[in-house]
């Protein structure tokens, strides 16, 4: 029988490389499929890796009909038995109701990858439906690191470095170099949850770190 699938992570955790090798191994045994993604970091209609893979797909917009789309395929002779959905947490409720949909009434497996809190440590609507609906949950096994090199479990927003716990689900970055960057540019870094709570990042720890020592008083 046909599954929904959703595996999850905190960023730098492998996911979309984890959808790659997937889709690697259902066409490698002659199965047809579908892969889409949504702000990708390499840009539209791409799936990308961090390291340096990539493959075309579906840029998925609050428009997209996940349920038209393989009954228009199949509808022309096409056949569809899979579908890789990345960045899932950026799709709708309605969405994930459709892929569900699909494995129920289609038998469509349905692979669905992506975080599943914000930079505010919130649900993302997309992952909160997924993680009602799913067949199953896995977490990756792959650990992201906090720069304090504990395992990072939570999702930072940065500017130029500093921690922001304020602003729109949803702004588009990515976690190379966190911290070097120009000042004001948007970014995101991994951190365990102490770090996240006290809003240390790698560049704050790192400037600190630089910091001369206060001298008692009187010297």
């Amino acid at each position: 029988m046909a599954q929904l699938v959703f595996f999850t992570g905190t960023m730098d955790s492998g996911k979309s490389t984890l959808a790659l090798q997937m889709d690697h191994n259902h066409a490698a045994r002659g199965r047809d499929g579908l892969i889409f993604s949504r702000n990708d970091r390499a840009g539209a209609a791409v799936l990308s890796s961090r390291l340096g893979l990539a493959v075309p797909a579906v840029e998925v917009d609050d428009g997209t009909d996940f349920w038209a789309e393989v009954v228009r395929r199949r509808t022309r002779g096409s056949r569809v038995d899979y579908l890789i959905c990345d960045e899932v947490q950026f799709y709708t409720a309605d969405q994930v109701e459709q892929l569900a949909r699909l494995v129920d009434e289609m038998d469509v497996d349905v692979f669905a990858f992506g975080i599943t809190t914000d930079f505010r440590t919130r649900l993302f609507p997309g992952s909160a439906r997924m993680l009602e609906l799913a067949d199953r949950t896995e977490r990756l096994q792959v650990e992201a690191l906090c720069w304090c090199g504990a395992r990072a479990t939570h999702n930072a927003r940065t500017e130029g470095g500093i921690m922001v716990t304020e602003g729109e689900q949803v702004v588009v970055g990515d976690t190379a170099e966190p911290g070097r960057g120009p000042r004001g540019e948007v970014g995101y870094e991994v951190l365990c949850r102490r770090h996240h709570r006290r809003g240390i990042t790698a560049a704050v720890a790192r400037a600190a770190s630089l910091s001369p020592p206060t001298l008692p008083l009187g010297e």
